[in-house]
């Protein structure tokens, strides 16, 4: 039986957070919200999602330092999603080791083709566990 990717969608406004779910669960994947990083850290530990869309700018830890924390022992792909436009939040993304960037407003069949281009490029077992520093969860 063949498993159906997982992905994770991180973003402090809830109404993005709809959308996206909105967006990717007709298409088959499973999907899990978090608000917030310290939820998005748990969560990557607890449900292992194949593929995590991150937003930059969020209270608390933001999206890089999220990504951050992932890139510590985690090659899963992020596909960044934020209103920042300028190329010195792409640059910052991708040197942090994002795999991708999309610019909201974001077209509904653009992100579907990254995601699945960024899951085809994975393949099987790309999300692995996350040590989390005791300080970051609580």
């Amino acid at each position: 039986m063949k498993k159906h990717a997982c992905i994770m969608v991180v973003d402090d406004e809830q109404a993005i957070l709809r959308l996206l779910s909105h967006t990717i669960e007709p298409e088959g994947y499973g999907v899990v919200v978090a608000d917030n990083g310290k939820s998005a850290l748990a969560l990557l530990q607890e449900r292992r999602p194949d593929l995590v869309i991150l937003d930059i700018m969020m209270p608390g830890l933001n999206g890089f330092e999220v990504l951050d924390l992932i890139r510590q022992s985690s090659n899963i792909p992020v596909i960044m999603l934020t209103a920042r436009g300028e190329v010195t939040t792409l640059r910052d993304a991708l040197a942090l080791g994002a795999d991708d960037y999309v610019r909201k407003p974001f077209g509904r069949g653009e992100l579907l083709a990254r995601i699945r281009a960024k899951l085809r490029r994975a393949g099987p077992k790309v999300a692995m566990p996350i040590p989390i520093k005791e300080e970051v969860i609580i």
